[in-house]
C-alpha cells in the first residue's frame, strides 16, 4: 500500500511538471513585422533592368531617347520567368522606369512610354506582361520605379511629384500583389526635362514627400516592403559587388538615413544598437553593367565569383538580388542562362545532403530544462522552433555529436529573428581524432549565417556563443560536407614571367604541362607559380582527389615574358604605364586629358626579335574610353628606324572587348610602337589595358 502512494504521489508530481510551460524568451531590441519575415523567407530572386537603356548601349540615359527606338524584336517574358524559376529564385523586380523616365507600360502621365513605342504598335506593356508570366511559374512580382526623371519637364517642382505619386499608384494597383517596391537612390542632376537640356537638384529627403509615398504602399500594397538606402523596410547594402560585411546586423538607426546618405559604408554591417528593423539587401549584376552591352558578353560573371556572391550574401545574413541584364531582343542572354544554372547546380551539390539530423544535440544551458527548448529543436527542420537559454544566460554552447565521425566543411546556421537579433560573437569548433580544434570565429547570425571552412572527420561539432544581447535563441544548425568544387583552372603569367594556376578550392589537385601534351594525374603536380619566359602552351587540370573526376585540360599560350620591357619616350617616367605591359587585362594606362597629343606607345623589349605580330587588349572598364579602332604597328632595331609591320582597323571593338590579335610577315627589331590612327567616337584620350607579341605562328 505504501508503495502504490509513493507511485501516485511521483505521478501527480511528473504531471504537475508537466503542466507547468516555460515562458519563452521576451524579444530583445526592434523585431521584423509580418511583411519582412515573408521578405526574409524569399533569399534569392532576380533583377530585371531592360528598358530604354538596351537600345542605346548607356547605363543612365539622358531623358532625350527617341520613344522610336524602344522596338525588341523577341521579347518574352516567360523567358524570364523560366530562366528565374529553374534558377531556384523566387520572384523577379523589373525596372519599369530608370532615370530617363521611359515607362515600360502605357502610363496616362507622359507620352514618353511604350504606348509611343513601336513595340506591338503601341499596344504593348511589359509590365503587365511580366506580371501574366510570374503568375505562370509562381514567382513573386516586384517593382522598381526611378524618383528622379531626367525626361520629365516638371522634374525639380511640385508638379512632378503628383506624376510621380500618380506613376506610382498606377503600378500599385493595375498588376496584382507585389512583393516590393524599389527606389533607387540617385536622385538630381542633368537631364533633358522636356528640352531644357540643363541640371536641376532637389532636397532627396523631402522632394518626393515620401511619408505620404509610404501611406500610399501600405494602403495598396501592405504585405510589400520598400527598398531604399535606408527602407523603411529593407536597405541596401552599401555597394553593388554583392557582399554584406561578416559582422552584419538587421537593425540600424534608421532616422539617421536618406536616399543618398553619405554614410553609406554602415549599410554594409547594420548598427548593433539600431532602432529599426532594417536587413540588407545585397545586390550586383551578372555583368559588369546594370543595362546589356554586346561589349560585356564576356564578361559574365565566373562561377567561383557567383559562387562566393553566394555565400558574401545570403550566407551573410542578406538577401541576394542579382540582375540579369535583357539584351536587346528582349530575352535573358545565353552565356548569362548558362552562369545562372551552373550556379544552381552547384549550391545545389554543397547543400545536397543535411548531416546534424539523425545525431545527438547536446546544449551546455536548456530554458527551464523545458524540451520545448532544447538543443534538438535546432536540429529538427523546423525553424519555428529553438533552441534557448535561460534569462540571463548569454553564453552556451551546443554540441552535435555523430554516431560515426562524419566528413564536414559547411555550417548554417539561424537565430530565430522574431525575437530579434541576438548573437554577438561565437565560435565553430570540431573533435578531430580526439582534440578540439577551432574551425572558425565570427560575430553575427542573424536569419541566416553560412561558414565555409577545410574539411575534417569530425566526432563532434560544436557551437559556442560567446556574447549575445539577450537569452540565445537559435532555431537551425545545419552541417553539411560540399564536394571539392571543381572548376576549369585559370592560368595567368605576371610581368616577371610567372605563370600561376588558380581554382577556388584548395582541396582541389592541380596537374600541369608545358610541353603542349595534355596533362594527366601522372603529369607535373602544380606546388606553386614557375617561370616561364619563352614561347610555351601550358597546359593544366583540376581534379578531385576524393573520386578521381577532372575537368578538360585548359591551355594557355605565352609568348615573351615582359620581364625586361619598359616604355620609353616622353611618358617612360610615368610610374603606372607599367600597367599596360603587366599581364592583366583589367589594369590598363591611358593618357591624360591634357595630353591628347600622345596617340602611340613606344617600348623597349630589351633584346632584338622577330616579330610575327602583336596584341592588344581594349580597355575592360564598366565605362570604356580611349579604345583604338585604327592602328599603325612599327618595328624598330634602335628607336631611329622605323618600319610599319601592319596598319589596320579592330572591328567593333567597343562592342567585342576582347583580345585583338594581328599576325603580320616576321621582321626583326628591338623596339615596338603601337600607334593609334583613330578611336572610339573619337575619343581625345588613348587606353591601353594590354599590349603583347607574337614571335611564333601561334
Amino acid at each position: 500500500m505504501i508503495r502504490k502512494a509513493h507511485i501516485l504521489t511521483l505521478s501527480l508530481i511528473l504531471l504537475l511538471m508537466a503542466c507547468q510551460t516555460v515562458e519563452p524568451p521576451k524579444a530583445v531590441g526592434p523585431t521584423p513585422s509580418q511583411r519582412q519575415m515573408d521578405w526574409h523567407e524569399l533569399q534569392y530572386y532576380a533583377f530585371i533592368h531592360f528598358n530604354m537603356n538596351t537600345f542605346t548601349n548607356m547605363e543612365w540615359g539622358t531623358g532625350g531617347e527617341s520613344v522610336d527606338l524602344f522596338n525588341p524584336t523577341q521579347l518574352d517574358t516567360r523567358q524570364w520567368a523560366k530562366v528565374a524559376k529553374e534558377a531556384g529564385m523566387k520572384g523577379i523586380i523589373l525596372t519599369a522606369k530608370h532615370h530617363d523616365g521611359f515607362c515600360l507600360w502605357p502610363t496616362k502621365t507622359t507620352e514618353h512610354s511604350v504606348k509611343n513605342s513601336p513595340w506591338k504598335d503601341g499596344k504593348g506593356d511589359v509590365v503587365q506582361e511580366l506580371a501574366d508570366a510570374c503568375k505562370e511559374y509562381g514567382l513573386k512580382l516586384g517593382l522598381y520605379l526611378s524618383p528622379w526623371d531626367r525626361n520629365n519637364e516638371y522634374y525639380g517642382k511640385p508638379e512632378y511629384v503628383e506624376i510621380f505619386h500618380e506613376q506610382l499608384r498606377e503600378l500599385l494597383t493595375n498588376y496584382g500583389e507585389l512583393f516590393e517596391v524599389w527606389f533607387d537612390g540617385a536622385n538630381g542632376g542633368s537631364g533633358y526635362y522636356g528640352g531644357a537640356n540643363e541640371t536641376r537638384k532637389i532636397d532627396n529627403k523631402t522632394y518626393y514627400e515620401w511619408e505620404k509615398t509610404t501611406e500610399m504602399i501600405r494602403e495598396l500594397q501592405p504585405n510589400a516592403v520598400i527598398f531604399s538606402d535606408g527602407g523603411p523596410d529593407i536597405r541596401w547594402v552599401g555597394n553593388e559587388e554583392g557582399w554584406a560585411n561578416e559582422t552584419n546586423w538587421s537593425v540600424m538607426r534608421r532616422d539617421e538615413i536618406h536616399p543618398g546618405w553619405p554614410r553609406y559604408v554602415e549599410l554594409r554591417s547594420g548598427h548593433e544598437d539600431g532602432t529599426y528593423w532594417l536587413p540588407a539587401e545585397v545586390n550586383t549584376s551578372i555583368r559588369p553593367g546594370w543595362y546589356y552591352h554586346p561589349g560585356e558578353d564576356h564578361q559574365v560573371k565566373t562561377l567561383p565569383r557567383l559562387v562566393r556572391t553566394y555565400y558574401e550574401s545570403i550566407g551573410r545574413n542578406g538577401n541576394f538580388l542579382l540582375n540579369l541584364p535583357v539584351d536587346d531582343r528582349g530575352l535573358v542572354h545565353e552565356t548569362d542562362v548558362q552562369q545562372l544554372m551552373a550556379l544552381k547546380a552547384q549550391i545545389d551539390k554543397d547543400f545536397a545532403q543535411e548531416l546534424a539530423q539523425g545525431n545527438t544535440a547536446e546544449a551546455s544551458n536548456v530554458r527551464g530544462n523545458s524540451s520545448s527548448f532544447n538543443a534538438e529543436k535546432a536540429i529538427d527542420g523546423n525553424f519555428d522552433t529553438y533552441w534557448a537559454t535561460d534569462e540571463g544566460t548569454t553564453q552556451a554552447s551546443i554540441t552535435i555529436r555523430f554516431n560515426e565521425p562524419t566528413k564536414v566543411n559547411r555550417i548554417l546556421l539561424q537565430e530565430y529573428i522574431p525575437l530579434g537579433q541576438r548573437i554577438k560573437k561565437f565560435t565553430v569548433s570540431a573533435e578531430v581524432d580526439g582534440t578540439w580544434q577551432v574551425l572558425d570565429e565570427q560575430t553575427t547570425v542573424g536569419y541566416k549565417r553560412i561558414l565555409r571552412f577545410e574539411t575534417v572527420t569530425a566526432s563532434q561539432v560544436k557551437v559556442d556563443i560567446l556574447d549575445a544581447k539577450g537569452p540565445i535563441t537559435l532555431s537551425t544548425l545545419e552541417l553539411y560536407n560540399a564536394p571539392p568544387f571543381l572548376v576549369d583552372p585559370k592560368i595567368t603569367r605576371n610581368k616577371e614571367g610567372m605563370v600561376s594556376i588558380e581554382v577556388p578550392d584548395d582541396e582541389v589537385d592541380l596537374y600541369v604541362t608545358t610541353n603542349g601534351d595534355d596533362p594527366t594525374t601522372t603529369s607535373q603536380k602544380y606546388e606553386g607559380p614557375f617561370p616561364v619566359l619563352t614561347p610555351a602552351t601550358v597546359k593544366a587540370i583540376a581534379v578531385n582527389p576524393n573520386n578521381g573526376q577532372q575537368t578538360q585540360a585548359v591551355s594557355q599560350y605565352f609568348d615573351l615574358a615582359k620581364k625586361d620591357w619598359k616604355v620609353v619616350g616622353a611618358i617612360e617616367n610615368n610610374a603606372d604605364v607599367v600597367k599596360l605591359m603587366d599581364e592583366d587585362p583589367h589594369t590598363f594606362w591611358a593618357t591624360d586629358k591634357d595630353s591628347s597629343d600622345i596617340n602611340d606607345i613606344t617600348i623597349d623589349l630589351g633584346a632584338s626579335h622577330t616579330l610575327t605580330g602583336f596584341s592588344y587588349w581594349p580597355i575592360q572598364e564598366r565605362y570604356p574610353f580611349g579604345m583604338i579602332t585604327k592602328y599603325e604597328f612599327l618595328v624598330s632595331p634602335d628607336n631611329r628606324t622605323w618600319k610599319s609591320a601592319s596598319k589596320g582597323e579592330f572591328g567593333n571593338v567597343f562592342n567585342n572587348r576582347i583580345e585583338q590579335k594581328v599576325k603580320f610577315e616576321p621582321v626583326s627589331g628591338r623596339y615596338i610602337k603601337l600607334r593609334a590612327l583613330e578611336k572610339h567616337n573619337g575619343d581625345a584620350r588613348t587606353s591601353f589595358a594590354e599590349i603583347g607579341v607574337f614571335t611564333t605562328n601561334q
